[in-house]
């Protein structure tokens, strides 16, 4: 499959560039090849974290550390406003960070929601109703008034067959679909209206439909995954004020170690030059982070 923009393209050259018969479809042995090339018509599932494992997890910072390591001094010293006020801002944090990841993956579980469990193929000039997963490039499918469309393709037959995207571009209102060639290299999703994509609805009418690709390389599957990438991109601004932050704890930290050596060396009494010391650590390393 060379071509990439489906939408500028006819249906003679669609199905040419995807082997594929847009009035039989596909044999069932040619379905049965591209199943196992291109894998099932899914998003990636990957194992479900729980809301405990995702919160814990933003405790796994070395400032955080250092903070929770600040507080319990701080209330060992009893100072018990610095020790509070160190263990709310941590929790804050904790909470904070929380509730954005675990909001991502409820979206990830609505989105896989919203793939129909079957669909109706046209394979062998037959039309019959197979598990969606089961699709694969080059099915000619049938998408009805009601039905969800289970993958993105180039729609060539259409008898006023509108289509809900509010999924994919949060426009409210149906789309009606073409089966003309567009142009413009870049479209935006709901600019295509010769498109189908995964997880929309059919509206009213009816059409036929040339997958042209399944999974996580639909406009979907690529929403997917994107919300289940583990290392979120930071700014430029976050990886500079995190840089600080060390670099303010190691700053905090070697005054300490200076303070306490300068003790050691006046005389002062082992308890007290580390009270001094500790105390110096618990004032500075929050307010500076």
């Amino acid at each position: 499959m060379n071509l990439k923009n489906w939408w500028l393209h006819s249906e003679q050259e669609v199905s040419r560039n995807l082997h594929t018969d847009s009035h039989r479809g596909l044999s069932r042995s040619e379905a049965q090849k591209r199943l196992q090339q291109f894998g099932h018509n899914q998003l990636l599932e990957q194992r479900k974290v729980s809301a405990f494992y995702l919160f814990f997890c933003q405790f796994s910072n070395f400032i955080v550390w250092v903070l929770i390591a600040a507080a319990l001094i701080a209330g060992i010293l009893k100072e018990w406003i610095d020790a509070f006020a160190i263990i709310i801002i941590v929790i804050l944090n904790a909470l904070l960070g929380f509730f954005q990841e675990y909001k991502a993956e409820r979206s990830l579980s609505a989105l896989r929601k919203m793939i129909t469990r079957s669909s109706k193929v046209i394979r062998d000039g037959k039309l019959q109703t197979i598990p969606s997963k089961e699709i694969v490039p080059g099915d000619l499918i049938l998408i009805e008034a009601g039905d969800h469309i289970p993958a993105d393709g180039r729609f060539i037959r259409l008898f006023g067959l509108s289509t809900q995207e509010a999924a994919l571009t949060g426009e409210s209102i149906a789309i009606h679909k073409t089966a003309d060639v567009l142009e413009g290299q870049d479209l935006a999703v709901g600019d295509k209206k010769n498109m189908g994509f995964l997880g929309t609805v059919a509206v009213s009418g009816k059409g036929y439909m040339i997958v042209t690709e399944t999974g996580i390389q639909t406009e979907l599957g690529k929403i997917a995954s994107l919300l289940q990438q583990e290392n979120e991109e930071q700014t430029p601004l976050q990886k500079h004020l995190q840089k600080l932050g060390l670099r303010l704890v190691w700053f905090c930290l070697g005054i300490v170690s200076l303070v306490f050596a300068l003790g050691s060396v006046t005389g002062t009494p082992l308890i007290e030059n580390l009270l001094i010391s500790i105390s110096l650590a618990v004032a500075a390393i929050p307010e500076g982070l």
